[in-house]
């Protein structure tokens, strides 16, 4: 199965992320599974001329293709013409080569939030018109418009994530290969359930300072960032804190509070990522599927249960008091 891989506007993280691949490396997976690159900017060694070539090939139908992947948000500035953004040599924009492939494609897949939902490259006043290719923020539509989908019924797929895990794209593309991603494999936003069904709460390392609501007050201390230092894994989707990155490492587990990446508008939550904002001196955004009441009166509870020894770790930059260990009865 082919892939032909497009970067559009954005810092090229997850092709960075996607080079982290461990056990096995990306391109011995690559290789295992079957899956060939037609052309990728960071890993494929043609260029101009025999670049152009390939992709008049695709456009026209002589050279098929399996999975249409784009890294980025496409600009469609000025006024919906797309020549912020222009692919060297061809003299068209990519906005527009974008727009002639993806129906050409067996499946399309959209790699990152910024490719997906227009991201970081779509944050602010957005005057380059960046957006994803099936969505703009929460809102149904992009570049390729809310209807498109592939030969076999599917919208584009949406590995959401900045950067993405490297096993979210390898696994998508894996299963795509081998015709095992159905809809219903997708969640809502089009993003697939394999991690996307699983909270970034989910293998938290502060889960116990969770449990008792023992909050950190600053950053690199040990306890959970919900209450004051805008950790939002309780709500956000991704298997990070399960599935690890570089060796086992994620954004909680190096002491920095989960901000939802893989969601769409995480790059504009209206205050600083590190900010918890309250109301009343509660959070505003509670853990998912639980009411502001039981939130409270668990809250309550959790805070006065609390032992010393949680408390004290809490706010400590690493653990200041061991469990003890209780002599057993008898």
């Amino acid at each position: 199965m082919n892939i032909l891989w497009l970067q559009a506007a954005g810092c090229g993280g997850c092709t960075m992320s996607l080079l982290c691949a461990e056990s096995p490396g990306v391109f011995d997976l690559f290789e295992g599974a079957g899956l060939d690159f037609l052309w990728h900017p960071t890993f494929s060694e043609a260029t101009g001329a025999e670049v152009r070539r390939l992709l008049e090939r695709v456009e026209d139908g002589r050279q098929p293709l399996d999975i249409l992947c784009v890294e980025g948000a496409v600009l469609t500035g000025p006024r919906g013409t797309g020549r912020y953004q222009m692919l060297a040599g061809t003299g068209r924009p990519l906005l527009d080569w974008v727009r002639s492939l993806a129906p050409r494609a067996a499946h399309v897949v959209a790699v990152g939030t910024c490719a997906t939902y227009g991201g970081v490259s779509s944050a602010g006043e957005n005057l380059t018109e960046a957006m994803g290719l099936q969505y703009e923020g929460h809102h149904r539509g992009g570049i390729l418009g809310e209807g498109f989908r592939d030969p076999s019924g599917l919208p584009v797929v949406n590995v959401a994530g900045c950067p993405t895990h490297p096993d979210w794209v390898t696994e998508t593309l894996m299963l795509l290969a081998e015709g095992a991603l159905g809809a219903d494999a997708l969640d809502p936003l089009g993003r697939p359930r394999f991690y996307a069904d699983t909270l970034i709460h989910h293998g938290c390392p502060k889960n116990e300072f969770y449990e008792y609501k023992a909050s950190a007050e600053h950053l690199s201390e040990i306890g959970c960032m919900m209450e004051h230092l805008g950790c939002i894994g309780t709500q956000a989707v991704g298997d990070c804190n399960i599935r690890g990155w570089n060796g086992g490492e994620s954004c909680t587990r190096a002491g920095y509070p989960c901000i939802a990446c893989t969601a769409p508008e995480f790059e504009e939550p209206g205050h600083g990522f590190a900010e918890t904002p309250k109301f009343a001196g509660i959070p505003v955004g509670l853990p998912t599927d639980m009411p502001k009441a039981w939130f409270m009166a668990l809250a309550s509870l959790s805070k006065a249960a609390t032992p010393a020894r949680v408390a004290k770790n809490a706010v400590s930059d690493r653990i200041a008091v061991p469990p003890s260990l209780r002599k057993p009865r008898g």
